[in-house]
């Protein structure tokens, strides 16, 4: 990969996916989303607007389970329901990231079955925990180069201990310009 990708999950939240998706409109920064399949069906025009600019939309999930506390078969409903409701939407992702980026056995299995790539994330911003912009700076700077895939979160998911995502935001405007400097672009997963 010959740029760093930004990605985000647990999404689309009605607020802050938006104001995310306007400051990447405004840098000109492609990004990669994982949203929760659930929340993606109550707002079309967000999963839409996404499609429009060039970002990548892949799945996360229909529920925000880890695959390790689950039987198979309940992994394959989840996956085939969420799947179902992206492509009611358009999106026929290639890309999984699971809930918390956890498998378990069956997992690849179950992507392989349809035709989808599990991926990861090379650094963790830490978001969900409420750390500011300057601390998610400062953890993530030396690894912002090419080949980086970022997790961040443009959602409240299940566990966060933020009530927003403003510093998410502040943070994807910082690590952009930190980028710039080192002269290397941004790219998406897909």
């Amino acid at each position: 990969m010959d740029g760093v990708a930004l990605t985000f999950d647990d999404g689309p939240d009605p607020v802050w996916t938006p104001r995310l998706l306007d400051l990447l409109e405004a840098l000109g920064v492609p990004a990669t989303f994982f949203p929760i399949a659930d929340r993606a069906a109550r707002a079309t025009a967000t999963i839409e607007r996404m499609l429009r600019a060039g970002h990548a939309v892949g799945l996360h999930c229909h529920e925000h389970v880890r695959h390790s506390d689950c039987r198979r078969d309940w992994v394959e409903r989840d996956t085939d329901r969420a799947l179902m409701r992206l492509g009611k939407l358009g999106v026929r992702p290639r890309l999984w990231r699971t809930p918390w980026g956890d498998t378990a056995p069956f997992t690849r299995s179950i992507a392989e079955e349809r035709d989808l790539r599990l991926v990861h994330w090379s650094l963790d911003t830490h978001d969900w925990r409420g750390d500011t912009a300057k601390e998610m700076l400062a953890a993530t700077r030396d690894g912002l180069r090419p080949g980086a895939v970022v997790l961040a979160h443009d959602g409240i998911g299940p566990g966060a201990l933020r009530a927003d995502c403003r510093q998410t935001i502040e943070y994807v405007a910082a690590a952009v310009q930190h980028v710039r400097q080192q002269n290397s672009e941004f790219v998406t997963l897909a």
